[in-house]
């Protein structure tokens, strides 16, 4: 019987100091993490291998920090590895952010006078925002950059001119073929 409390005594020694290392790293970890975080708010570049088992929120902010930068091609790959990552909300941003870094290349394409360019980038925009309003339908932003999009390329297939023309095009459905553009927020 003695020899069992003690073996049970040792167990949960041994347990205990098992989670508190594995506490200890999980705060090391965190740490590190806010350090990048604050590092890349002040400017500073985080090298790729330092946060390939980092977490997706530090890594959606070096690719807003890369985007920032003019870098969309880094930026681009680093949402594409972090779209699917995290819960509904980080996944939501990830694609919000996307869709940001495909509206931004689209508009230097399009003050570059080059239309054709910028389409499929507008469409991308309008898709990677349409699943981030997909997974948070209450995320403001997305929405409003959705409509800037649609005011940009307006999707002229969804009036189809062999349908006649009767009450079933209501105004809500038009609403985002209407041409002008958006002057700020309400």
């Amino acid at each position: 019987m003695r020899a069992l409390k003690h073996r049970l005594i040792w167990a949960l020694l041994l347990a205990s100091m098992s989670l508190g290392v594995f506490q200890c790293w999980s705060l090391y970890r965190v740490h590190r993490e806010n350090q990048w975080m604050a590092e890349l708010n002040e400017g500073h570049d985080i090298a790729v291998d330092k946060l390939v088992k980092g977490a997706p929120e530090v890594r959606l902010a070096r690719a807003a920090y890369l985007r920032q930068k003019q870098r969309y091609d880094e930026a681009l790959d680093t949402l594409s590895v972090i779209v699917g990552l995290g819960d509904a909300r980080l996944q939501s941003k990830s694609r919000y952010n996307l869709g940001n870094l495909y509206l931004t290349q689209a508009m230097v394409e399009v003050e570059a006078g080059r239309i054709n360019q910028a389409m499929p980038l507008l469409t991308l925009a309008k898709q990677a925002y349409r699943q981030a309003l997909a997974l948070d339908s209450g995320f403001w932003d997305a929405k409003y950059n959705l409509e800037l999009a649609m005011r940009l390329l307006p999707e002229f297939d969804r009036v189809s001119p062999t349908e006649p023309d009767d009450d079933a095009a209501k105004p809500s459905q038009l609403w985002t073929t209407v041409p002008g553009f958006p002057r700020g927020l309400p």
